[in-house]
């Protein structure tokens, strides 16, 4: 053994680099004899009883026998012959070593040199030598996991129950997947519970207040104000209200004489004495260098990087959490719109009086907080306090507050899928399925007054006419100069109106021109009966254009009559119920079985356009209509083309077929037969899309659908002809109409 050991140190200084070449392989071969004496040790004793020393708890077990000198000797004749087996493997070793033609140093451990190099193909040889004799001795028994056919599955209790660990592939392989869609959670179906009585809307509500609009940010230094030609500084409150000026420059509204009078009125009200004594007139603000710094931020915002952008975003998601959601009844509700609306210009609809003025900021001192008196009251911004904190569990409302242009209250709702809008909903549909029962004695009824002695009985008489027939709504009473001049049905002045006992081949046409609800154009030439057409005649005499056509009824008047005809009743319950009942008989008449679903849905679309039509919704067509026609049109060219050589494809198949008469042409035939039916579908697609958005171009179809027409209709109809509920309600809407996806059958009836 001495004399292997000199000759190892002999050989140390000669055989350095070869020693530094096979460094991993004497090390690998080290660890194998380890394991070799291991697996020695094991089957002299027997597997189950061999103790590996380097065990901690073998090492602290043996420790304790020896305490008591019970295997004292035991363990010396163990030793002995521990080291007579290490001594015959270190020969053995040697021996094998020589015979090989090298010798690895076993006592000392060799560095390798700095200017030794290895060529890359030697090490690239030696890795590969040691990877396969690793291979060949030490190949992992294949583990069988739960997912083999062959192998029970073990049930979760059974011992040994081994999940086997992900390798470092199936990791990346499922990092790299989509994560899986959390499962929804369970809806509240409130519907199929009670309803609370005696107007009560709810017994507990929790909520944050609102959030308010963000303090005002003074203008950078560089860029200025110019009034008659020369730089300006404002006060901050000067400034601010002329930074709402300068973000309207390019708008159609700063040209209006109104708006520009209204907003430099209210603007002075902002100024400082000094600054008032200067600025006199508008016609001598200079705002371009405000708007263009407006409109270079509005650039920034569009090119954020990604993570700026997912920045606003987390803060906002921060925001909905916090604010976006109250605890009503145990239940967690979104609410529709927590944030406070910014101080600006007032706009309004069509010619409104009142455009330009300054819609003033909004402070906590301004708010009225509506929460339950065991819940925790919302606290305000510091150093400010609420208007006021109210109880009051019979209204539907959680904040409001009075604005300063109309002097209305506007209010934070909750969203239109929580509980309390959809039981609103729900009855606004029953009530007017109500009117469907008694609706013909209605008729009935306004039928026999037109022929009454009262004059205030034939003018509501024929004004109800007009709600049933034409879906009116019945005006409300305003005080002249503080709105836009809208009217409705009670409201109508004689200017309104022109009657023609003939027009176009018809008889008693009566032509309506006046501005409806948000200032929209109704206009319509109607034929009516002979009957209501000469009362009209004798409610105009005497008149001027500007006097009221129906002088001796109002809204008031009206709904008290319509109360006394059925409980619940009024003007907009017409409009619901006409609204309904058009869409359930249109839908009746157009559609039919043999269509494909994209014929099913441009049916759908026009009976909700017969709908709109008779509500008067209506739009200015889209800016970029022109645009997405054109696209489209372009798409439909190219599927014509595609079309075309798809069926010359299918001619010369056939003709080929007919000449080799075997399967391959046949098959080649068949094929081709589905492309050219595919083809086709796609162009009748196309084209259906397009007639569609020709004819809706200036139609709203979306306030009809979300506000007078049942839900349970077109669910009814969806589940009747297997169309998916999603082609007709998207995913806000179908939150919103829950109750009715669930409730409606295919049998369903308004």
């Amino acid at each position: 053994m001495s004399g292997d050991h000199s000759h190892n140190e002999d050989q140390i200084m000669g055989g350095s680099r070869i020693n530094d070449s096979h460094k991993h392989k004497d090390k690998y071969k080290e660890h194998k004899h380890k394991d070799y004496k291991r697996d020695k040790e094991k089957s002299k004793h027997g597997n189950s009883d061999y103790k590996d020393p380097s065990d901690k708890k073998y090492k602290d077990k043996e420790k304790m026998k020896h305490k008591d000198g019970s295997t004292e000797k035991n363990k010396d004749k163990h030793k002995e012959k521990r080291k007579e087996d290490k001594i015959k493997l270190l020969n053995d070793k040697v021996k094998k070593e020589k015979e090989n033609g090298f010798v690895s140093p076993l006592h000392v451990k060799s560095e390798p040199e700095e200017d030794f190099y290895h060529s890359p193909k030697h090490e690239k040889s030696l890795k590969r030598e040691r990877d396969e004799d690793y291979d060949s001795e030490f190949k992992p028994k294949k583990i069988k996991t739960e997912n083999d056919k062959k192998v029970k599955k073990r049930k979760p209790g059974d011992e040994g129950d081994i999940k086997p660990k992900k390798t470092k592939t199936q990791k990346e392989v499922t990092d790299g997947k989509k994560k899986a869609k959390k499962e929804p959670e369970e809806k509240w179906k409130w519907w199929e519970e009670e309803r609370y009585t005696d107007g009560v809307k709810w017994k507990f509500l929790e909520h944050k207040g609102p959030v308010f609009a963000p303090p005002y940010e003074p203008l950078p230094s560089r860029v200025k104000f110019y009034y008659d030609g020369k730089p300006m500084r404002l006060s901050p409150e000067a400034e601010e209200v002329a930074t709402f000026f300068a973000k309207m420059l390019d708008h159609e509204y700063t040209t209006k004489d109104i708006f520009r009078k209204n907003f430099f009125k209210d603007w002075r009200k902002e100024m400082t004495a000094e600054e008032k004594a200067t600025i006199t007139d508008l016609k001598k603000c200079n705002f371009t260098e405000m708007s263009e710094y407006f409109k270079a931020q509005s650039e920034a915002r569009k090119a954020m990087s990604k993570e700026e952008k997912q920045k606003i975003k987390e803060e906002n998601e921060r925001l909905l959490q916090k604010y976006g959601y109250c605890i009503m009844d145990n239940h967690k509700e979104r609410i529709a719109n927590f944030r406070i609306e910014p101080p600006g210009l007032f706009r309004g609809r069509g010619d409104h009086p009142k455009m330009g003025m300054l819609k003033r900021r909004i402070r906590p001192e301004d708010i009225i907080i509506n929460c339950s008196k065991d819940s925790k009251c919302p606290e305000p911004p510091p150093g400010t306090k609420w208007k006021e904190v109210r109880h009051d569990n019979k209204v539907t409302w959680l904040v409001s507050w009075t604005e300063n242009i109309q002097g209305s209250i506007k209010y934070i709702m909750l969203n239109p899928s929580s509980r309390i809008k959809g039981e609103k909903d729900w009855q606004k549909y029953e009530t007017a399925r109500r009117l469907k029962k008694c609706v013909d004695r209605i008729r009935a009824q306004y039928r026999e007054d037109w022929k009454s002695k009262e004059m205030r009985v034939r003018q509501r008489a024929v004004a109800l006419y007009f709600i049933d027939k034409l879906a009116l709504r019945a005006g409300n009473e305003k005080e002249e100069g503080e709105t836009a001049d809208t009217v409705g049905c009670c409201s109508l002045r004689v200017e309104h109106i022109n009657l023609y006992p003939e027009n176009e081949g018809q008889e008693y046409v009566v032509e309506f021109d006046f501005l409806g609800k948000d200032s929209i154009r109704y206009y319509n030439k109607v034929p009516v009966e002979k009957r209501v057409f000469k009362n009209l005649q004798l409610f105009m005499e005497n008149k001027e254009p500007d006097d009221d056509l129906f002088d001796r009824l109002n809204t008031s008047i009206l709904n008290k009559h319509l109360q006394e005809l059925m409980d619940g009743l009024t003007a907009k319950v017409f409009r619901t119920y006409n609204a309904s009942i058009t869409l359930q008989q249109q839908l009746k008449e157009l559609t039919t079985a043999d269509e494909n679903i994209p014929a099913k849905i441009l049916s759908y679309n026009r009976a909700n356009r017969a709908v709109a039509i008779l509500c008067n919704h209506q739009r200015a067509p889209p800016k970029t209509f022109e645009k997405s026609m054109q696209n489209l049109q372009a798409k439909i060219d190219a599927k014509k083309d595609q079309l075309s050589d798809a069926k010359r494809e299918l001619k010369s198949a056939k003709a080929d077929a007919k000449v080799r008469k075997d399967e391959k042409t046949k098959k080649a035939v068949e094929n081709k037969r589905k492309a050219v039916q595919r083809i086709e579908e796609q162009l009748m697609k196309l084209e259906v899309q397009a007639t569609d958005r020709e004819e809706n171009k200036q139609i709203a179809l979306g306030t009809s659908k979300l506000n007078y027409l049942d839900p349970r209709i077109s669910v009814a109809w969806c589940k009747k002809w297997g169309i998916p509920v999603e082609k007709i309600y998207n995913k806000t809407q179908r939150e919103k109409f829950a109750w009715a996806i669930d409730m409606a059958d295919e049998d369903y009836e308004f």
